[in-house]
């Protein structure tokens, strides 16, 4: 079993919940700057950890919220950082919107391998009461989330993404910055949610977007037409694939689609 001491506490890396911690303090205060926080702004850290950026936030806005799964850390953030308003429970299974209230919050983390997807569709579902999103992932899932058309990278994942929220891949960080160190390579990306005309209808756009790309080599007819009328769209050029489509472009075909449906 690995095991990590910091600051005269020894705790025992769960592999399970992906833990590597990040140790590199030019990569910390970069991190920071990125989310460009404010005295005043409402911020929630997803697992802190050893409090590597809970320490720089706390400088900024002391009482911010930490939601912490682990209970070896959770209270070691507790009794390092007691100005913090530390959740311990499952960031999945966390009320973002009773943190909000009635303002928006800024997200920043080094968020678990092991649950970075779910992560990032739960951050999209309540993105009305989030301003920012400055999170550190996988290299790999950075790089298909800013991904552009025609490029393998690009997926469902890269499209429901972009299309609602501003998306920007800001900078890679190596493996060797982590203890213990992790296999892959990580990055950073900013998410900014943004209003779209499409915003009510989430649920069947990602339904449609899953399904155009169910069978990447298909094109968008054989892949839509069991469960979409498509007599309806004359914009979007159905024996296209789905990787070829641009984000504009997704949404017509979903607001063709959906008005013959």
């Amino acid at each position: 079993m690995t095991k990590v001491e910091y600051k005269h506490t020894e705790i025992a890396v769960k592999k399970k919940l992906g833990q590597n911690f990040l140790t590199d303090r030019n990569i910390i205060r970069k991190i920071i700057r990125s989310a460009d926080l404010k005295p005043g702004d409402r911020v929630v850290e997803i697992g802190p950890g050893f409090g590597a950026l809970t320490g720089e936030i706390a400088t900024i806005c002391p009482d911010f919220t930490a939601i912490e799964k682990d209970p070896a850390l959770a209270e070691f953030i507790r009794n390092e950082f007691p100005s913090v308003n530390l959740i311990e429970h499952d960031v999945l299974k966390v009320n973002l919107e009773q943190i909000a209230d009635d303002r928006k919050i800024k997200v920043i983390g080094n968020i678990p391998y092991s649950i970075t997807s779910p992560i990032l569709f739960k951050l999209l579902e309540h993105r009305h009461c989030i301003q920012s999103e400055t999170l550190m992932m996988q290299q790999e899932v950075a790089l298909r989330l800013a991904a552009r058309p025609a490029t393998k990278e690009y997926g469902i994942l890269a499209v429901q993404l972009q299309t609602f929220c501003e998306v920007t891949y800001l900078f890679k960080v190596g493996k060797q910055v982590f203890r213990p160190k992790p296999e892959v390579d990580s990055a950073v990306v900013s998410i900014v949610p943004r209003q779209v005309a499409l915003d009510r209808y989430q649920k069947e756009y990602s339904t449609l977007v899953r399904r155009a790309f169910q069978q990447r080599r298909k094109t968008l007819n054989n892949n839509l037409k069991k469960e979409y009328d498509l007599s309806g769209v004359t914009d979007i050029d159905l024996h296209r694939r789905a990787e070829s489509l641009e984000i504009s472009e997704f949404e017509t075909l979903f607001s063709q689609v959906k008005a013959f449906r």
